[in-house]
């Protein structure tokens, strides 16, 4: 149990990160905006069971997908930090429009997956499955997810505190927190390699 409190913070801000709250924000408000109380209420339990459903299920599979595809644990490393590096820049550069559609089901898509559950958050989610372990990871999933599930029924009120151009620059540094971490990926499975190789 010690074990588990002392990484928590290694698995639990990596997700936060991934995740980016601050960029889902006022991408859920343009979406919902005209929607009852009761109804956003709705998508948002919709968006979060969608959310852990598909992170678990990720869990789950993830290793056997690994043996099928014969991929090891340090190129899903590098692999995996070369498309969250491409999603924090992309986070960087663009203001998320693409997603402001009103959509009949949007609490499953595109709101639980791929805005709060996408590729960068699934990438993360394994790379910290095979580094610290099953059980850290989903204790910080399910705290990530709570978070996101607080903010989103009081996204309003948050972004009346921070104002749009707050929320905007909270994400950008997210983004560039995200970019850190990729590198930090890539780098550890090309030392992997390396040392492996070495060894051999």
């Amino acid at each position: 149990m010690g074990n588990i409190i002392k990484v928590l913070p290694n698995t639990f801000i990596p997700l936060f990160v991934a995740i980016n709250v601050f960029l889902l924000l006022p991408i859920f408000i343009s979406m919902t905006e005209e929607m009852s109380k009761p109804k956003r209420r709705e998508v948002v339990r919709e968006s979060i069971l969608t959310a852990i459903i598909v992170s678990l299920l990720f869990i789950a599979l993830g290793e056997a997908i690994f043996q099928i595809l014969g991929i090891t644990t340090d190129d899903f490393k590098i692999g995996g930090g070369l498309v969250l590096l491409v999603f924090a820049i992309l986070d960087l550069i663009k203001s998320g429009e693409e997603w402001r559609k009103s959509i009949d089901k949007m609490g499953v898509v595109p709101i639980g997956v791929p805005l709060i559950v996408g590729p960068a958050v699934l990438t993360t989610i394994l790379v910290l499955v095979d580094h610290y372990g099953i059980i850290p990871t989903i204790i910080s999933l399910v705290l990530n997810l709570f978070i996101v599930w607080i903010s989103l029924i009081n996204a309003q009120r948050i972004i009346n505190i921070f104002g749009r151009g707050g929320i905007i620059g909270i994400s950008k540094v997210m983004a560039l927190f995200l970019a850190a971490i990729a590198i930090m990926m890539i780098r550890l499975g090309v030392e992997n390699i390396v040392k492996h190789q070495a060894g051999g």
